[in-house]
């Protein structure tokens, strides 16, 4: 089970990212986060691994609390949390096959990870993933020969050879083209569900999200406003999370699948939350 309680981020010129901002997950599910530009979505994602240290609040994964952990309490807890970047996050220089296995370095011993000297499980282990994300026979190419979407492809693959807890996915889509943002979100969406890992996603487009998540989560200023189903995400909340706006146009209906291309994404029917949240409620 993960757990965020009253999570509060101020920063030094009082700024305040996130306001009291609890949820729970309780089970393997695509949480999809949506919200306007600096409605506190990345600020989340990396308050949960602690690349943005908390003001206030818990973070407790399976009953450990996170944010009072340090130095090697944080390393051994990070090897729990499997992060997806926007930006990929890959050594540029080095291989499909050693950017994937740099998903076990905090298992190895720093000599063996200094010769590459993995385990022979760690190395199947990687190679079926590369199998299963689409890049078998890429495991020698060098990380920047690859386009946008393999790269995202490779950064998955290393995010699940941690074996993750949960995982944190910070606008996977963000760089890409329409037809292959689908492709990489389905793939998200189908491996947290074939490992059993329940997913933040941070995104954007809120037509994919609503296509591919289990569960939608709406931020607006720092304020948890939207935790619901995806067809719950109607007009209302859809101006609770961004503003007033004709969203006519932006709900999906029973026929969006496939006129944009979506009926192959993964959409797991769960249990996530009542609907509308209120700002008092929220935080």
């Amino acid at each position: 089970m993960f757990e965020v309680t009253d999570l509060e981020i101020q920063y030094p010129n009082g700024y305040k990212a996130l306001h009291g901002v609890t949820l729970t997950v309780s089970e393997p599910q695509v949480v999809a986060i949506i919200g306007s530009s600096g409605a506190g979505k990345s600020t989340l994602i990396r308050c949960i691994n602690r690349l943005v240290e908390p003001t206030a609040g818990s973070i407790k994964l399976d009953g450990l609390e996170l944010t009072t952990l340090g130095g090697s309490g944080l390393r051994k807890a990070r090897r729990r949390i499997g992060m997806i970047f926007q930006e990929y996050n890959l050594v540029e220089r080095l291989t499909v096959m050693e950017n994937v296995l740099s998903g076990r370095l905090g298992y190895v011993s720093f000599w063996r990870a200094y010769r590459r000297n993995f385990p022979p499980q760690d190395i199947q282990n990687a190679y079926e993933l590369l199998e299963r994300v689409g890049l078998e026979g890429r495991e020698n190419t060098r990380a920047d020969a690859l386009s946008g979407g393999q790269r995202q492809r490779v950064g998955i693959a290393r995010a699940l050879m941690q074996k993750p807890d949960i995982l944190l996915v910070d606008e996977p889509t963000a760089s890409l083209d329409p037809k292959t943002s689908r492709q990489i979100m389905r793939l998200i969406c189908e491996l947290a569900h074939e490992f059993g890992t329940p997913a933040l996603v941070n995104i954007h487009d809120v037509a994919l999200a609503q296509a591919s998540a289990d569960r939608i989560i709406g931020l607006s200023d720092g304020r948890l406003v939207f935790d619901g189903k995806p067809e719950d995400l109607n007009e209302e909340a859809l101006t609770l999370i961004y503003g007033e706006e004709d969203w006519s146009s932006t709900i999906k209906d029973d026929g969006d699948d496939e006129e944009e291309g979506v009926a192959g994404l993964t959409k797991a029917k769960t249990k996530a939350g009542n609907g509308l949240i209120s700002e008092g409620a929220a935080g």
